[in-house]
Parts: structure tokens; sequence; C-alpha cells
């Protein structure tokens, strides 16, 4: 699959309208994209073991959409063959009382995925330029100091110190991988239905949810200029069709796995004295009555 079309490249311009949420690309049949994500988790579970064995780069996977845009089915799918010791996922709700006592950045460093795991972050920092920007409200409660709360240039600041942050993380050895699951104003009013009229899905559904579809135009914006000041290199965005979560899955699985190899993942070289002590080792196992 060619993943390019999906990317937005550093210093481009974001059109969302552009940006089909019902693509499919060439996969017209949903058996074959299923097949095809199978194929992509058992190599991501390879190089997940090796990525956890060398010990030296972490993988930040972000998840941003709207509300039902299938976060919590594209994290449980794609990285269903990932072994749990080497997978950190975190979902961020709304800031407690200790995450508002600190900067806005606090509680996701303290939750970096550690060197030789994957991260995953359900929401992020980003909530911070996007559902504090359609509702900037929040900043009154966020205890921060009175000339950043009438700063009228505080998202183009966040914005550079969410670019500065994953810049220092990518320098030293955290590789970046951000998604914007792409879904449909029609595409989601049938999902909170379909959430309301199955018994075993009430519990997912949020009257907030609904309400907030009044700001989707307001959060295409802040989604597009947040995506066009952070896209970078070290740290890319990826728009995701959501409509089809066949696809989204794939499409992900797809990404994550030309990423992971590309980092030069191998196991570590064993010394000429470990492979003596392996030797030594071997020759005591074998030697041993049966």
């Amino acid at each position: 699959m060619n993943t390019e079309k999906f990317l937005v490249k550093e210093g481009s311009r974001v059109d969302l309208k552009k940006h089909a949420t019902d693509f499919t690309g060439d996969y017209t049949d949903k058996k074959a994209a299923v097949k095809d994500l199978e194929k992509n988790v058992a190599r991501m579970a390879e190089l997940q073991d090796m990525l956890y064995a060398q010990d030296t780069y972490s993988l930040l996977v972000i998840f941003q959409a709207m509300d039902a845009a299938g976060k919590d089915g594209a994290i449980e799918h794609v990285m269903s063959g990932v072994n749990p010791q080497g997978c950190h996922i975190v979902s961020f709700k709304q800031p407690s009382s200790e995450e508002l006592d600190h900067d806005f950045l606090w509680r996701c460093q303290k939750n970096l995925p550690a060197r030789g795991m994957i991260g995953i972050f359900n929401r992020s920092h980003y909530e911070e330029v996007l559902v504090v920007r359609v509702h900037p409200e929040i900043l009154q409660f966020q205890q921060l100091p009175p000339d950043v709360v009438k700063d009228k240039d505080v998202w183009k600041k966040r914005y550079k110190h969410i670019r500065d942050w994953e810049d220092h993380l990518a320098e030293n050895g955290t590789h970046i991988l951000k998604f914007f699951l792409n879904v449909s104003k029609d595409e989601q009013k049938q999902r909170f239905l379909d959430r309301i009229n199955e018994p075993e899905n009430n519990w997912k559904f949020s009257m907030g949810d609904v309400k907030e579809r009044a700001h989707w135009d307001e959060y295409m914006a802040a989604y597009k200029d947040a995506m066009e000041a952070t896209s970078t290199s070290n740290a890319p965005w990826h728009i995701i069709p959501a409509d089809k979560k066949w696809f989204t899955r794939l499409a992900v699985s797809e990404i994550i796995v030309k990423k992971m190899e590309s980092m030069n993942l191998h196991y570590p070289v064993v010394s000429e004295a470990h492979k003596q002590e392996l030797l030594e080792a071997k020759k005591l196992l074998e030697s041993e009555s049966q």
C-alpha cells in the first residue's frame, strides 16, 4: 500500500476536504484488507521483539480524532500481536488536579515509552491545542499566569513548545508517529446512534460527545492548524480515512511497520567472550546426567 498520500509533509498546507474519509484505495474487499492486516501484525511482533532486545530506541504512536472515530479499535487490532511487556498504552482523560499543577506537557512526558518499548497515546498533549482551543475558557481553570491566559499567541507558542519537545525526543532515540483518524460527521452520527441502539454499547455513549458536534467546524480548523504547525520529519502527522474501520486499521499498521523497518532494528551482537560463556554453559548442561 502506498501510504504517502496520508502523510502531512513538513511545511505543507492541510485541506481536510481533500481527504476522503471513506477512501479504501485498491481494497474493495474487506477480507483482503484483514489478511494484510494480519501479516502486518505478525511482522510488527517480530520488529517489536528486536526493538525490545536492542534497547536503544523507542516508538511513540499518537492517536487523535473526533469521538467515535475508532481510536480504541485501531489500537486493539493493530497492536494485537505485540508482547504486552513491550508496550505501554495511555488513555488521556480530563487533566487531574496534580496534572494541572504542572505544564501541559508534563503528564505526557512522564508516560513516555522507555527504550525498547512501544508507547501508545490515546489522545495526548494535542488536546491542549484542540479541545482547549475550541473551548478557550478552559485556560481560566488551568492555574496559568494571567499573561499566558490573555496571550493572543498562546496557540502558536504551544505549537512551538510541542515541536521543540518532539524534536528533543527524536534526538534522544524516540521515534514518533502521529495519526489523525479522519471520520465524517455523518459516519460519527451513525456510530453514536449504534451506541444508543445497542444495549451492550450504551456505556460508550456520552451526551457531551453529541454536544461537541456543534463545534465540528471549529475542531476541523483546530486540527488543520495543529497538523500544519507540528508535522515535521521527526514527528509526522498522517491523516487516515476512518469511515471504514477495516481500512483504518490496515493503513495504520502499514505505516507503523514501515517506520519500524526503517529504524535499523536488530538483535544485540554477542561478544566473543559471551560466545565462549554460551559454549561452556552448553557443555555443562549437556554433561548433566539424564
